[in-house]
């Protein structure tokens, strides 16, 4: 039996449920990955409202594959894998890849990861790698 995934909607409420009080602490914490995850859930969430799309933000999980973020935008889908990482690679968005296949290339609308990097930049095959910030 699969269980869905939970969040908090406040990530200062989460840190000091984890009993994290500072930045040092956030990012040596194990759960800095799921703190960022509920973060990026967040601000998806934030810009499907301000869209007049609420209620709109799903995630995928088969037996192999997993996507964290999929956004039904009104019959095509926008995908987003959230990284905590500064520095993305490749390889960190082959689930990105292996989703939008599944569910049809003409279907997706976009692919990304979000990670905590300066700018964006290109993975290859129409994935790219965008800060948070670039989510608006």
């Amino acid at each position: 039996m699969k269980t869905p995934k939970l969040y908090v909607a406040d990530t200062g409420l989460l840190c000091a449920l984890l009993d994290i009080g500072t930045e040092e602490e956030l990012q040596r914490s194990p759960n800095f990955g799921a703190v960022w995850e509920t973060f990026v859930f967040a601000q998806l969430r934030y810009r499907e409202r301000l869209a007049g799309r609420s209620g709109r933000v799903f995630f995928w999980r088969d037996r192999t594959r997993e996507v964290d973020f999929l956004v039904d935008t009104g019959g095509r889908i926008e995908l987003f894998e959230a990284k905590s990482t500064e520095l993305p690679a490749p390889a960190d968005a082959a689930s990105l890849a292996a989703v939008r296949q599944a569910i049809g290339p003409s279907k997706v609308i976009g692919a990304a990861l979000v990670s905590r990097a300066a700018n964006s930049f290109p993975l290859g095959d129409e994935l790219r790698a965008i800060g948070v910030g670039d989510l608006a």
